[in-house]
């Protein structure tokens, strides 16, 4: 009698770091192993199973329709896993692991970069990554663990909670707006140089706003980072959509129209529902919302929490 393949979670986790990248050496990297070592795992997985998971060619690994249908049940495997370790490790007096975050530049820049040594102090045995470039992180295929988003997810295995409201000003630099045209109503912005997204590049539609502004203005600068946005209006480019919580640290730049132009946008923590539960998942969830919650005043400026209905002009998109 012939015995029934056998194989370990290990070659899992193999297997599935492989159908997501498509790529050895990628997923040689997420599990801190080698190309070889990658390459040998699939192979007795393959020669346990008695089928063919990938197709290799030139530029990587292919699933075959077999290998598509051994994705599902070896997630399924991987979620219960994790909810195995999540419940093994409650009640521990340290979390430890892993977390990588996904985060938009300026959230993750302004922010979160500066509550960094509060969070290793309290998670001394966490090692966190922060992914900053402009692009949704896939949590599905598990690029990232958890995600700041701009948009609430819809749909999905998906945990989400919002951290908090934040707003948006136009401003310019002092010495730009002592020389430009003066502005006192928004009809006059359109006859100045505007700093924003490349618009095919925005990659949430939160952070597509000038139409909020005016629907007639034309960017004369675009970059796709934020960054660089705020350091060309700082040097008098033009005029920018900023937000308040990190435009407002820099006393040469001044808000324009500031009874008439307030935007607000939402900032929302998201896993995958199987995580949320894991502790190193939590701790950094907890984190961030009490972190969020100690500094609300820079998100919230203070002529949004004095605002009476009377003040109410304000777009609020």
């Amino acid at each position: 009698m012939n015995n029934p393949p056998q194989f370990t979670w290990d070659d899992l986790q193999f297997f599935l770091a492989v159908a997501r990248t498509g790529q050895l050496s990628t997923a040689a990297r997420q599990l801190r192993s080698s190309h070889a070592t990658v390459s040998r795992r699939i192979d007795r997985l393959e020669f346990t199973l008695k089928v063919k998971l990938f197709e290799r060619n030139p530029r990587g690994y292919v699933l075959t329709a077999m290998g598509t249908r051994f994705v599902e049940t070896a997630e399924k495997m991987e979620q219960e896993t994790e909810r195995l370790r999540a419940d093994l490790a409650a009640g521990s007096m340290a979390q430890r692991g892993l977390v990588r975050l996904s985060a938009p530049e300026g959230f993750a820049n302004f922010f979160f970069a500066t509550v960094l040594p509060q969070f290793a102090a309290q998670h001394p045995h966490l090692s966190l990554e922060l992914v900053t470039i402009q692009q949704i992180m896939s949590l599905s295929r598990k690029e990232a663990d958890l995600s700041v988003v701009l948009d609430e997810p819809k749909g999905g295995a998906y945990f989400a909670e919002k951290l908090t409201d934040y707003h948006l000003q136009v401003y310019g630099s002092r010495d730009y707006l002592a020389k430009a045209a003066p502005i006192t109503c928004r009809e006059d912005l359109l006859g100045h140089p505007f700093v924003s997204y490349i618009e095919e590049m925005i990659f949430a539609p939160g952070l597509d706003y000038l139409g909020d502004v005016h629907p007639r203005i034309k960017p004369q600068f675009q970059s796709s980072s934020i960054f660089a946005q705020l350091t060309a209006t700082r040097n008098g480019l033009g005029l920018c959509i900023l937000p308040y919580f990190f435009a407002s640290r820099y006393p040469e730049l001044v808000r324009v129209l500031p009874e008439e132009i307030d935007l607000k946008r939402h900032y929302w923590i998201t896993c995958h529902r199987d995580l949320k539960q894991a502790p190193r998942v939590r701790a950094v969830i907890d984190f961030l919302r009490e972190a969020v919650r100690g500094e609300d005043t820079r998100f919230v400026p203070p002529y949004v929490t004095a605002a009476g209905p009377a003040r109410r002009a304000k777009v609020e998109t």
